[in-house]
């Protein structure tokens, strides 16, 4: 991995790497930026165009034990996680599988206030097509175990960099694409974006 910000501490890759840019030993120029990106997307492969405050959070679902087997919410829909993997058929009877699994760059930190460590991370899903979504969640831990939150989108096979929980705050850092540029080019734009729990959704800081 390699430094993306200053002041920033390095957290590991998930178990699997979707994307060879997320784990390389050899790090691309990246030009350092902290804004909201326009994330570009694939030919073949239409970003999904949810905002962060477009989904809620799951509040039916019971608490467990991992983040890794909660219940997130990603563009609208509730996504089941078990052992930090889901894949479902894109349509009844199709071949194509939509994955759905917890990248990982995991951060440990309050998010609503309570006393309680909750966690903030990467989560991807790839639904069939040559994309893979990238977004971040947050696990809510209570005292029966731990609860997911909606998903906000950051881009389409970006690479994922750092997370950090400041202040309640969850700080992604991740490089992308410049704007126009094709999906074969390695991600080199350094982006942060900052996200807090109001009224129990993930949404982005003010």
């Amino acid at each position: 991995m390699y430094r993306l910000l200053r002041g920033v501490v390095m957290t590991t890759c998930g178990a699997v790497a979707l994307s060879a840019a997320a784990c390389s030993t050899s790090a691309p120029a990246i030009s350092t930026t902290t804004a909201t990106p326009t994330v570009s997307a694939s030919a073949t492969q239409p970003a999904p165009t949810s905002t962060a405050t477009a989904a809620t959070t799951p509040a039916s679902a019971a608490a467990v034990a991992s983040f890794r087997d909660a219940t997130y919410v990603v563009e609208g829909k509730p996504v089941v996680l078990k052992n930090g993997l889901l894949e479902v058929e894109a349509a009844p009877g199709s071949a194509s599988k939509i994955t759905t699994r917890v990248f990982g760059n995991d951060a440990t930190g309050d998010l609503n206030g309570d006393g309680q460590a909750d966690v903030g991370f990467v989560l991807t899903q790839s639904p069939g097509g040559s994309g893979t979504f990238f977004y971040a969640v947050a696990a809510l831990k209570k005292a029966t175990g731990y609860t997911g939150t909606n998903a906000v989108l950051l881009g389409d096979r970006i690479a994922p960099q750092t997370t950090r929980i400041v202040d309640g705050v969850i700080e992604v850092n991740y490089a992308e694409r410049k704007p126009g540029e094709p999906m074969t080019t390695q991600p080199s734009v350094g982006v942060t974006r900052r996200l807090r729990i109001t009224d129990g959704k993930l949404v982005e800081a003010r």
